[in-house]
């Protein structure tokens, strides 16, 4: 059963987005994430700008595209989870839940302060828990303890 946590409270999504794709890759897996096309085409360019010490290897595939099985990438960027190919990692960055998820191992939700973001995480909370899925819950406003 896929392991659902949820971000809450990330101050920008797009900058939370390329430090949690850094930490998914230095871990050494492959990620997958799905959004509209136009802020997957934003994270598309702050990934090649993000840290001038790590590279994030990723591409952007279209709408009908699919990546080759032997892509090196360890980021594939699409509009649905069919078109990313075998991932460790699915991160969704759209208002829905993303159709096939259940076939990857590990969803993440990102979810900022704005309110509609956070009432469109609130149903997809409540679709998730319909679905019979346990979910995980990290506030990133909250200190982290040791």
């Amino acid at each position: 059963m896929t392991r659902i946590e949820f971000h809450f409270n990330a101050p920008d999504r797009l900058s939370y987005s390329c430090r949690l794709l850094r930490k998914v890759c230095a871990s050494g897996l492959r990620a997958g994430v799905v959004g509209v096309q136009p802020f997957l085409s934003h994270l598309d360019q702050a990934l090649w700008t993000f840290s001038a010490a790590d590279f994030i290897s990723h591409m952007l595939v279209g709408a009908h595209g699919q990546p080759s099985a032997d892509t090196a990438c360890a980021v594939v960027l699409a509009e649905s989870v069919a078109a990313l190919g075998a991932v460790d990692v699915l991160v969704n960055l759209g208002d829905a839940v993303p159709a096939g998820f259940e076939k990857v191992s590990r969803l993440i939700e990102i979810v900022t302060a704005d309110d509609l973001d956070r009432a469109n995480a609130r149903v997809r909370w409540k679709q998730y828990t319909q679905l019979g899925y346990d979910l995980i819950r990290h506030d990133l406003a909250k200190p982290v303890t040791a």
